[in-house]
């Protein structure tokens, strides 16, 4: 039944009421359970879904920094993104994340409070063995970690501060603090237990495994920036941001400093098993390469620049020729990234 009736409608139901083909109490009782609906003070709603709508942007932004910093970090497939956004009680929070699991507490200067990001140990071993050099093979035991995996660990840890600083960048301006590390959620003392929480939930894959990552913010951490939580604001500061000389300069400062590995593939072999058996200090194996002919140059396992290979100051070195042309270069040079063929 809509909520304004017409007139036909009115004197239709009129009739019904007269000829008691409708009861008045049938209508009371549907009226009444339209309008009434039962408000659960310990899921109190703090949130709109503008500021859900924003904050769900905001982590999808982080999502993309940590997929890119994990890929680069440990040269595997990293997949990382928002799965949800929800209010809960805190109490609701904890009950929800399991006894041993991986807790970094930080502090979000300048607002108050401290928020918890907790990533399930799958993930966490997963990242150690490729920090290591080793092959992702889950599931993993659970177990708390050891002193040396958590020392592993804290860079990638620490460096999520500046996740946190430049995914916010268009709401506030945060100083993030790396507090400590927690293996058991119960010894938190977060918020209480009744106190509204947001929860963000990013789903994560490193090679084959996969696990979640749980952000919880409470509410009073955010309270003081509520206004900011709107679509207006965070795309004028969007813009403003995309539009400044001086973050794009920024930018390309980081970029630069970064480190990138390079490489030269000199050729490669083919030999039987019982040659590779066979082989012994001072045995020396032809390659398919001339030494007259070009070599190409991986910059981060990708081809990039062709060149000459030479002599400098008594040491092995090469001469830049020109950019790498798949087409052209590949008819020059036979060879590939050793370990790649």
């Amino acid at each position: 039944m809509s909520e304004v009736l017409s007139q036909s409608e009115i004197d239709a139901l009129l009739s019904a009421l007269t000829k008691g083909e409708v009861k008045a109490e049938d209508i009371r009782e549907e009226a009444a359970s339209t309008r009434v609906r039962t408000y659960d003070f310990r899921r109190a709603m703090r949130f709109s879904k503008d500021h859900i709508r924003i904050i769900s942007r905001i982590h999808e932004h982080f999502a993309r920094l940590m997929t890119t910093y994990l890929s680069g970090q440990l040269r595997s497939v990293v997949q990382i993104q928002v799965e949800s956004v929800d209010q809960v009680p805190y109490e609701e929070f904890i009950r929800s994340i399991p006894i041993l699991t991986v807790i970094e507490l930080l502090a979000f200067h300048p607002l108050p409070g401290k928020i918890v990001m907790e990533i399930n140990p799958q993930i966490v071993f997963a990242i150690i063995d490729r920090m290591m050099g080793g092959v992702v093979q889950g599931p993993y035991k659970e177990r708390e970690l050891t002193e040396i995996e958590q020392a592993l660990m804290r860079p990638f840890l620490e460096q999520t501060e500046q996740f946190f600083r430049e995914s916010w960048h268009n709401v506030v301006d945060l100083q993030p603090e790396f507090l400590s590390v927690e293996s058991n959620p119960q010894f938190l003392q977060l918020s209480t237990p009744n106190e509204t929480v947001l929860v963000i939930t990013l789903s994560a894959r490193v090679g084959p495994v996969t696990g979640l990552i749980n952000l919880c913010v409470p509410h009073v951490t955010i309270e003081p920036i509520m206004h900011n939580l709107s679509t207006q604001f965070f795309m004028d500061g969007l813009r403003d941001r995309e539009s400044s000389s001086a973050e794009q300069m920024k930018l390309a400062n980081h970029m630069q400093g970064m480190e990138v590995s390079m490489a030269v593939a000199l050729g490669q072999a083919e030999l039987t098993v019982r040659d590779v058996l066979e082989l012994q200090v001072g045995d020396m194996i032809p390659l398919n390469h001339p030494i007259s002919a070009p070599v190409t140059v991986y910059v981060d396992e990708v081809p990039t620049f062709t060149a000459r290979i030479g002599k400098m100051r008594g040491k092995m070195a090469i001469r830049i020729l020109r950019e790498w042309k798949e087409e052209a270069d590949h008819e020059r040079s036979t060879s590939t990234l050793p370990g790649r063929n």
